[in-house]
């Protein structure tokens, strides 16, 4: 039997400066298809390729990843600056309305970092251009020497809301987590539970109130080894489980009984 489709939500890049590439890093794929036994299938983020509808038709589901680019200011109603960093518009003309659809449809989704951000945005949310300026915040970025083990090493902790939808998947009121971001939460979107936060304050766990389907979205990165991270494998259990339950026709799938 075939599994089901998770949409993998693919960045822009240049290839020596000069050849233009989608891609996605290969830990996605694995983690959805180690642990939520679905099949990754990596998606052109650009309308000029692909339409929302043909999205939510050919998926079961959508994975909406990390990336260097950052959400454009001007989907939250800013001006762009230097410190906004880099953009993918195309991006932005995707994946926005996707989680809109998705959360109006209950088709599951999961966000990852800039996933998480771009679901705060897409619900009306805006966004710090970066976390480490604000008064009383920590450096969430990655280390910039080291190995990947080293980047990518657990340095922080995150606490959820007692009974919330985190503590319960997790079966533990706090966690420790990556980080390996540079903006984060300014304003929380219309309906976005902001369930879990690191010590600094910053939001670091988020869903979507009453939303049908699977919406769960962290800041740090559960990619990095989630066959074998006791906090990375039961979100992407869960999300595989929402996915599965959506490709048998059951919806709506609430996050709720997701968790």
């Amino acid at each position: 039997m075939a599994r089901p489709v998770v949409g993998i939500i693919g960045n822009q890049y240049l290839i020596n400066d000069q050849y233009p590439a989608h891609a996605g890093g290969e830990m996605n794929s694995e983690a959805v298809a180690s642990v939520s036994e679905c099949m990754p299938l990596l998606i052109p983020a650009d309308p000029r390729f692909v339409s929302i509808d043909e999205l939510m038709e050919t998926c079961d589901g959508f994975l909406l990843t990390g990336g260097r680019p950052n959400v454009h200011p001007e989907e939250y109603g800013e001006a762009a600056t230097e410190a906004h960093g880099a953009f993918d518009r195309a991006r932005d003309a995707i994946v926005l309305p996707l989680v809109r659809a998705c959360v109006e449809n209950g088709q599951p989704f999961f966000g990852i970092c800039r996933g998480f951000q771009e679901v705060n945005v897409a619900m009306g949310g805006s966004l710090y251009p970066e976390i480490r300026d604000l008064p009383g915040r920590d450096n969430h970025r990655m280390p910039p020497d080291g190995t990947l083990e080293e980047k990518f090493a657990l340095r922080h902790t995150v606490r959820f809301e007692e009974n919330g939808v985190f503590h319960r998947l997790f079966g533990a009121q706090e966690v420790m987590t990556n980080t390996l971001h540079g903006q984060g939460i300014k304003r929380a979107g219309r309906r976005v539970v902001i369930d879990g936060h690191a010590p600094d304050g910053t939001p670091e766990a988020i869903y979507i109130d009453g939303a049908p389907g699977f919406t769960l979205s962290v800041q740090w990165h559960p990619e990095w080894d989630a066959a074998n991270d006791p906090v990375s494998r039961p979100l992407f259990e869960s999300f595989g489980q929402a996915v599965h339950a959506w490709a048998e026709g059951k919806r709506p799938v609430s996050v709720l009984k997701s968790a």
